[in-house]
């Protein structure tokens, strides 16, 4: 098992620009160690410009088989809603859809960035649906990259497929703002005592382009992780902060 640490990491990069802008200020002036990046949608190329300046990021693909374009040859219209990608319907993706649709996005995330992919999630968590899971892990071990679980099924058939990931895993977003203060101080105090955590926040601004149910909720967060009271709480729980790198290299 790799040593102990604690990975947070914004999902949503590239989701909107308002989003992009807050999501990277949680990491250049936050505590943020972390992002994955949607490549497959209008605001893709410039976040990825904007996330390009200065100090390099660890950021990896955040899958996104819910909204916008695929990416690969091939894949199945009858899979589209009005000639895109739709959350309704990732149920009904085959395991091969799904493998060859990670790598087209892995390539463009490579192709926009400069570099390669620090490990791969999945927006909405569609890789709860088993057929994503296979075609997921076979791309992942593929790329050799991490894959995030967010539970103990989840973890052992992505191990199961040689698949390397988190140990642990704290998160959510619903009608309210999940990470305030309160909530970051009551979940470090009580951090698992062996292996790597994943900590999956939203911060940002309110989107401005599109209808989302996490709007105002990520304006709390990056409040969170800007607080300079964060900063001081992830270094009194002693846990080193890192990023996906961590567990490259080891056995799913």
């Amino acid at each position: 098992m790799p040593a102990r640490a604690l990975i947070l990491n914004a999902d949503d990069l590239g989701y909107d620009p308002a989003v992009t802008r807050g999501l990277l200020r949680s990491m250049r002036e936050g505590v943020v160690s972390s992002a994955t990046f949607m490549v497959n949608t209008p605001h893709s190329q410039a976040a990825a410009q904007a996330a390009r300046e200065g100090t390099p990021l660890a950021i990896g693909l955040h899958l996104n088989l819910a909204r916008g374009l695929p990416l690969s040859p091939g894949f199945p219209g009858h899979l589209l809603v009005a000639g895109a990608l739709s959350e309704a319907l990732a149920a009904a993706l085959p395991s091969e859809v799904v493998e060859a649709e990670t790598h087209a996005q892995l390539l463009r995330l490579e192709q926009l960035l400069g570099r390669g992919a620090t490990h791969i999630d999945v927006h909405k968590h569609l890789h709860r649906h088993p057929a994503v899971l296979q075609g997921l892990a076979r791309a992942a071990r593929a790329a050799a990259l991490p894959v995030r679980s967010i539970d103990a099924q989840m973890r052992a058939a992505l191990r199961a497929s040689g698949v390397a990931t988190n140990h642990h895993f704290l998160g959510d977003a619903g009608e309210d703002a999940y990470w305030t203060l309160p909530q970051l101080q009551r979940q470090l105090a009580q951090l698992p005592q062996d292996g790597v955590v994943e900590l999956m926040c939203h911060p940002g601004y309110a989107p401005e382009t599109l209808k989302s149910g996490y709007a105002a909720q990520r304006e709390v967060e990056l409040h969170t992780f800007l607080d300079p009271r964060a900063r001081a709480l992830l270094a009194a729980c002693g846990v080193p902060v890192a990023d996906f790198r961590v567990l490259h290299g080891a056995q799913g």
